[in-house]
């Protein structure tokens, strides 16, 4: 942000501390009217025909934006996106195995990414990894969507699932 001697336009629409439009000023009559004050002269709207500054306390305003933005880091949620790994020939255990974890994990809020690995010449048969991946979204059903559709990547073919939100 631009402030005091920082501002290089002629003239400024000014705001004063308490809110009320003191009209068009040059900027060193504006900067008077705020040193008078002892407050700051600061550029709220650069782009503004003509720029719009605000008198005011710059050291206090920069105080209540960090407050600002620790309180936002505070209130997000990191989310994450833990992998599972499936085979075209995995067993029934084996599956059963790994859609424990996908829901456990689903259920802790983290994204789920379950993948298809074809080696050697299963990559001829892609509709079994296909129907494998289908099965183990259906199965995963009541906890979680379908973020994006099993798709193909390499030798590898994916698809994410992300938790179900509840609307309270």
């Amino acid at each position: 942000m631009m402030v005091n001697e920082g501002i290089r336009a002629r003239e400024v629409r000014l705001i004063g501390q308490n809110g009320e439009q003191m009209g068009v000023k040059s900027r060193n009559e504006a900067l008077e009217i705020a040193a008078r004050a002892n407050l700051d002269l600061v550029l709220v709207a650069p782009n503004a025909k003509p720029p719009v500054a605000r008198i005011m306390d710059y050291g206090k305003y920069r105080f209540e934006m960090q407050k600002k933005d620790r309180e936002a880091r505070k209130k997000q949620k990191i989310i994450n996106v833990k992998e599972v790994r499936l085979s075209p020939t995995i067993e029934e255990h084996d599956f059963n195995t790994k859609l424990r974890n996908a829901i456990k994990f689903l259920e802790k809020g983290d994204k789920v990414k379950a993948s298809i690995r074809f080696k050697g010449r299963a990559i001829t048969h892609k509709d079994i990894g296909q129907r494998v991946l289908d099965r183990f979204a259906e199965a995963c059903a009541e906890v979680a969507t379908v973020e994006s559709k099993p798709k193909m990547d390499g030798r590898s073919m994916f698809l994410v699932l992300a938790p179900k939100t509840e609307k309270k």
